[in-house]
C-alpha cells in the first residue's frame, strides 16, 4: 500500500501562489475514481466600472475509499487553480483570493447555498464569510452541509506574532492560487454526499469594495 503524507506548501512569485494538501491511499481491492471538472468563469462589473474576472481552471477530484472502510466514511482529494484579472480600476487595485469547498450530506448544494457550521458561512447568493477554519475533515448528518477554506498561510501579524490566513493577497491587476490534493474527508453521512468548489475574491478600489464568488460544478463523493 502506498501512502502520501499530509503536506502543505505555498510558493508565490509576484501575484501567484500555490498550495498542496493531501492524504492519499490506494489498495488493490479499492481503485480510485478520477473526476475531471469543467471549472468556470464569472465576470462582474463593479459600480465604479471596474471589471473583475474570476476563472477556475485545471479542476479535478479523486474519490477514494476511506480508511474507515464503512459507508459513512468518504475520502476525496481535490485540485484546481483560481485566476483573477482586474481592469478599469487603476494600476494597483489588488485583491484577496479565498478558495474553498462546500460539502453536503443528502442535501442539494447546486444553488451554492448551504447551512454551514464552524468552518465558514455560505448564503444562497454565494457570499462566504472570511471568518472560519481550514481543513476538509468534516462530520455531517443527513440534511447538513458545511464549508471550509483550502489555504492556511502562516505569516506574522502586525505585532510579529504567528498568524494564519485563508486567502492569498495580490497587488496589481492579476493574481492566482493553485492547490493540489486538498483533502475532503467526510464522516457520519450514510446517504449520498456531494461537494463543490468556490472561489471568493475581495476587491477594493478607491471608490468601492466588492466580493465576487465563482462556484464550481458539484461532484459526487459517493
Amino acid at each position: 500500500m502506498f501512502n502520501r503524507k499530509n503536506l502543505a506548501r505555498l510558493a508565490g512569485v509576484g501575484a501567484a501562489a500555490s498550495v498542496a494538501l493531501g492524504l492519499f491511499s490506494t489498495g488493490a481491492a479499492h481503485a480510485d475514481t478520477f473526476i475531471p471538472l469543467p471549472g468556470g468563469e464569472i465576470v462582474k462589473t463593479l459600480s465604479d466600472g471596474t471589471v473583475v474576472t474570476v476563472r477556475m481552471v485545471g479542476e479535478s477530484a479523486t474519490i477514494s475509499p476511506s480508511m474507515g472502510s464503512t459507508p459513512v466514511h468518504r475520502n476525496a482529494w481535490a485540485s484546481g487553480s483560481a485566476q483573477v484579472e482586474i481592469s478599469g480600476g487603476g494600476e494597483d487595485v489588488g485583491g484577496k483570493i479565498y478558495p474553498g469547498y462546500v460539502v453536503g450530506c443528502q442535501v442539494n448544494i447546486d444553488g451554492g447555498g448551504a447551512e454551514s457550521g464552524a468552518s465558514a458561512e455560505v448564503d444562497s447568493e454565494g457570499s462566504v464569510s472570511p471568518e472560519g477554519e481550514v481543513g476538509g475533515n468534516l462530520t455531517l448528518g443527513p440534511g447538513q452541509a458545511d464549508a471550509f477554506y483550502v489555504l492556511d498561510i502562516e505569516k506574522p501579524d502586525d505585532y510579529g506574532n504567528e498568524d494564519h490566513s485563508t486567502n492569498n493577497g495580490f497587488d496589481g491587476n492579476s493574481g492566482s492560487v493553485t492547490w493540489s490534493d486538498s483533502t475532503i474527508g467526510l464522516s457520519g453521512c450514510g446517504g449520498y454526499a456531494q461537494a463543490r468548489s468556490f472561489v471568493k475574491v475581495k476587491v477594493e478600489t478607491d471608490n468601492v469594495m466588492s466580493v465576487v464568488t465563482l462556484w464550481g460544478q458539484p461532484f459526487s463523493l459517493g
